[in-house]
């Protein structure tokens, strides 16, 4: 069992970030005889996959959706296949900011070179 200050350092967040993520639902800790947070090995994987939920760019209510299913379904299946949908779904909003940046890239390039030109032009006359 850990504490709130141990978990926030381990994970490299504030304690305030532990505690909103109890206080939406995320996190259940346990509590020692004088009040104080303690964070089980499960609380703790709760947390790793939070954060690489964070980290892929999936929203809090995915997360939590994700998360909590495992308590509802022990064998992890539902889980899964929830995962598996929103991860399909991420994948697909990825290629679709990867192709906006790409036609974005490809007109700043075309006005970098028009700007150069003209750039040129004026240094010309």
């Amino acid at each position: 069992m850990k504490t709130i200050t141990e978990v926030a350092e381990s994970f490299g967040v504030s304690t305030r970030t532990i505690r909103y993520y109890e206080q939406i639902g995320l996190l259940a800790p346990d509590r020692s005889e004088g009040n104080q947070r303690l964070y089980s090995n499960a609380e703790l994987a709760k947390l790793k996959l939070i954060f690489r939920g964070k980290r892929y760019g999936f929203s809090l209510d995915d997360i939590k959706e994700m998360v909590l299913l495992f308590d509802k379904d022990r064998t992890g299946r539902k889980q899964l296949e929830v995962t598996v949908e929103y991860g399909k779904r991420r994948i697909g909003e990825i290629d679709r900011k990867i192709r906006e940046l790409k036609e974005m890239k490809a007109e700043m390039e075309e006005l970098l070179e028009e700007f150069t030109e003209k750039l040129d032009i004026t240094k010309g006359e």
